[in-house]
């Protein structure tokens, strides 16, 4: 199957969704008034959604693998903020699973990407 945009790819979808959670929760309070951190988790998830965008739209393979790297990383930086919000109480316990799981799966179906990418004769349309 070809993909012709990234809104397309279920990577990407997966990583709005999670963008949607992550800001629902840091909407409320006491999550809300801390600015900085509120701030910091919602960059962080929003990273790893626009790196797959920006790599995808840079229609070469290697540009893409290393933006997806950095979506990777960005995901990564999320879940470390949860534990920070679960260790804060600005989220409950079940939140906490829940954003996590979906995180943990993010980060999977991102190194799947990539090694799909590494493995493939896909080259982009700027390296053919």
């Amino acid at each position: 199957m070809r993909v012709d945009r990234f809104e397309d790819l279920e990577v990407w979808q997966e990583a709005r969704e999670l963008s949607r959670s992550i800001f629902a929760v840091t909407s409320r309070e006491p999550f809300s008034k801390d600015f900085r951190f509120r701030d910091q988790i919602r960059a962080s998830i929003g990273s790893s959604m626009d790196c797959i965008a920006e790599g995808f739209e840079r229609d070469g393979t290697k540009e893409f693998t290393q933006l997806l790297s950095i979506a990777k990383g960005s995901c990564g930086e999320t879940r470390s903020q949860l534990y920070r919000a679960l260790d804060f109480r600005y989220i409950e316990q079940s939140e906490f699973d829940e954003l996590l799981r979906r995180a943990l799966q993010l980060s999977r179906k991102i190194s799947a990407l990539m090694n799909y990418l590494k493995h493939s004769n896909l080259r982009g349309t700027k390296f053919p």
